[in-house]
């Protein structure tokens, strides 16, 4: 996906565009067979129902609702507390969600690997946080090779060794244009990665002034990382990052930039992050308060539904969970036990089993499914436990919450988006 020119905003409107030219096809799970040869864009125009309108079981829809009010409300929260926003990508791994989020004001969009920055650049993204150290000789060539091509390009991404800048260094000798890197400061004691200690964070940024192919832009981390975190222990670590920004500038680590990056934040402590970052004082250039939040677009019925910061804050709003798995009821083999045709490829399954939620009988009215529970996945199966109450029938649909949306989005390539009344008004494509 390499590209070989700069991407104006008209050609990442048409690429974005191409992808409605896209033909249907058995690769696209839960789409209707009739459907097979139309182009993305043809079928999209037909405003089937997905309930009436020859969908198969399994399916995964986003409500168009909620997608639109969670974008929305992150918009909002950003600007309320000056923070700017580069929602985590690898969430979803949508190009046309990563223009919608950043016409929804995001600074840009944070990503994890070279492939998904490919995907990104692929799209036009004119801004990428890489929430990594990178050290891959032939991404980074591949980065300067971006950076070259297009000065509107910026990219951002970790150092977290002297180590790692000394092989960077050695990829990009030679490149005309430095890479941005950001020293990452550990979350403590076990944590992922990171630098564990002021005195090495300084070390790293000695490093990254000693060559020429690297700029220290500013410092970040991941304050989800912090080990038994709770308010006081991530309110702690996040004064840290702000103490080693100030310590890196007095030391004139920062000179000559025209703003320093302090980055953290990701879908359950992002209320710290606007407290303590609104406590940055004053640095030798204007700060950037980046914020990376990324499971917010879809929320879900599970992990963040519990830990989301808008439980502590509910002043400030609330997401909503935008997904819901629909499967078909295949086996009733006693009262107590069913069986839906929905199981590991189609479900997350990492942090919560599904949550049962309603069900349709014969493409008619929701009711809830009482009494019903998700107990267990097969691979294509999920396991229920019925209660004496439940009324579910071979060939009823369930639908079903999901938790953890990072492992929900990469089971579907081709993503209905469906209005209240089911109506499906567009599509998601992902790249993973």
């Amino acid at each position: 996906m390499a590209l070989d020119k700069d991407v104006t905003g008209s050609e990442a409107l048409a690429r974005l565009a191409a992808l409605a030219g896209e033909r249907v096809g058995p690769r696209f799970k839960g789409l209707p067979p009739d459907a097979d040869g139309l182009t993305v864009g043809e079928l999209a125009a037909q405003r089937r129902n997905l309930f009436t309108g020859g969908f198969t079981t399994p399916v995964l829809a986003l409500s168009a609702e909620r997608l639109e009010h969670n974008l929305a409300l992150m918009e909002t929260y950003a600007e309320r507390h000056g923070l700017a926003f580069a929602p985590h990508g690898k969430t979803s791994m949508a190009p046309r969600l990563f223009q919608r989020q950043i016409e929804r004001g995001a600074w840009g969009i944070t990503l994890a690997v070279p492939h998904q920055v490919r995907v990104a650049r692929e799209f036009g993204v004119q801004r990428v946080f890489l929430a990594n150290e990178l050290v891959d000789t032939a991404a980074l060539r591949w980065i300067a090779a971006e950076l070259a091509a297009d000065p509107g390009f910026r990219f951002v991404c970790y150092v977290d060794s002297v180590r790692g800048v000394e092989l960077m260094d050695a990829a990009l000798t030679g490149t005309p244009r430095p890479v941005d890197v950001v020293v990452e400061l550990a979350a403590g004691a076990g944590a992922r990665t990171g630098v564990r200690t002021e005195a090495e964070c300084a070390a790293v940024a000695d490093a990254v002034a000693a060559t020429a192919t690297l700029r220290l832009a500013g410092v970040a981390g991941y304050e989800g990382e912090v080990p038994r975190a709770d308010p006081e222990r991530v309110h702690a670590w996040l004064r840290r990052l702000v103490a080693l920004a100030v310590d890196l500038d007095a030391a004139g680590r920062f000179a000559g930039l025209d703003e320093i990056v302090v980055s953290a934040g990701g879908s359950a402590w992002f209320d710290a992050v606007a407290e303590v970052f609104a406590q940055i004082p004053e640095l030798s250039a204007p700060v950037l308060k980046l914020l990376r939040s990324g499971a917010y677009v879809s929320h879900d019925d599970g992990h963040y539904r519990e830990l989301t910061p808008f439980n502590r804050v509910p002043q400030e709003g609330a997401l909503e969970p935008a997904f819901r798995l629909w499967a078909q009821v295949v086996s009733r083999p006693s009262p107590e036990q069913a069986f839906v045709n929905a199981g590991k490829r189609d479900a997350a399954y990492d942090l919560h089993l599904p949550f049962a939620q309603v069900v349709r009988r014969d493409g008619g009215a929701e009711r809830a499914a009482t009494g019903v529970e998700v107990t267990g996945l097969s691979d294509q199966h999920g396991w229920l436990r019925t209660a004496p109450e439940a009324d579910l029938e071979v060939g009823d649909w369930l639908g079903m919450g999901l938790s953890h949306p990072c492992t929900s989005f990469d089971k579907w390539q081709l993503i209905p988006v469906a209005e209240a009344d089911g109506t499906v008004v567009e599509y998601v494509r992902t790249f993973f």
